[in-house]
């Protein structure tokens, strides 16, 4: 039985910082050759690594208010807490294995930070953002904020581990995340030696990130920890060998195939759509949200 080849596999670009508090490697878009029109419907992924935050009593470090319209966001916690607030209401801190999924949709201001527990007592911190692109009858649909916390999610037992279904499902199991269109989010879970067997749609774009350790994919191709594999789509399935106990993201959607308009927080499908984004923030249509 054929499996998905890796297309591409690529090694994190140097870090940058976002705000003063998230050390992010972009994967999505940037210099790594993983476009936004390849990785339909994943426009923007960004990594931080494991890095270590010191006590702190002062002001929590992070992302002060900005706008955002035409997708969502998505931040998983692998380590530490993060805090989100935004100017539809949305709110609240997720930790370790929690998610939090924004609809920014027709537009929100939000700020991202240390929690204020975790800013006291400091600790590793490591999370990934992801930017998920709305097809153009929803991107001007209210906003919504989604906390998912990591007891919610099905687990599934594999060989030597286990998969959390955040969002799709995986063997019959549903993930809790409500989703625009179809996607995929699981974290494998594997101890040395562990095995996860994986299916979607040939259409599908699909991408494995490495969180920890190392493994084989369809027991050849080697990934190594923080590398992310963007795969072909020469057929549905791929397994995932772990060489070490390890963490995997595991990422799959259906591409929208919509012309694609981006500007820093605005994602649309035209110029004029992200000019009008920008006179409507101005004016302050997004809102307010204190720093």
């Amino acid at each position: 039985m054929e499996n998905r080849k890796i297309e591409r596999l690529v090694t994190p670009a140097e870090f940058h910082y976002v705000g003063d508090g998230f050390k992010v490697h972009n994967f999505v878009p940037g210099d790594l050759g993983l476009d936004q029109r390849r990785m339909d419907p994943f426009v923007m992924l960004d990594y931080n690594a494991p890095m270590e935050v010191r006590p702190s009593e002062g002001k929590p470090k992070g992302v002060g208010p900005h706008p955002h319209r035409g997708f969502e966001t998505v931040t998983i916690a692998y380590k530490g807490n993060v805090a989100h607030h935004d100017s539809h209401g949305g709110g609240g801190v997720i930790g370790e294995g929690d998610v939090q999924w924004m609809t920014a949709a027709s537009g929100v201001l939000h700020k991202e930070y240390y929690s204020e527990e975790f800013n006291r007592a400091g600790g590793v911190f490591q999370m990934v953002q992801l930017w998920v692109n709305l097809p153009a009858k929803n991107k001007m649909s209210m906003p919504k904020y989604q906390s998912i916390e990591n007891g919610k999610m099905p687990k599934v037992n594999v060989q030597n581990g286990l998969v959390e279904v955040v969002a799709g499902e995986y063997q019959g199991k549903k993930g809790p995340a409500f989703t625009f269109t179809p996607i995929y989010m699981l974290n494998a879970k594997l101890q040395s030696g562990g095995k996860a067997d994986f299916d979607f749609p040939e259409s599908y774009t699909v991408a494995v990130l490495a969180i920890e350790g190392k493994a084989t994919i369809n027991g050849e191709s080697k990934i190594e920890t923080h590398q992310l594999a963007l795969l072909d789509r020469s057929a549905t399935g791929f397994s995932i060998s772990a060489e070490d106990d390890a963490v995997f993201l595991i990422l799959a959607g259906e591409p929208i195939n919509e012309p694609i308009a981006s500007y820093g927080p605005f994602v649309m499908n035209t110029k004029e759509e992200i000019m009008q984004a920008m006179q409507d923030f101005n004016v302050g249509k997004f809102g307010e949200l204190e720093d």
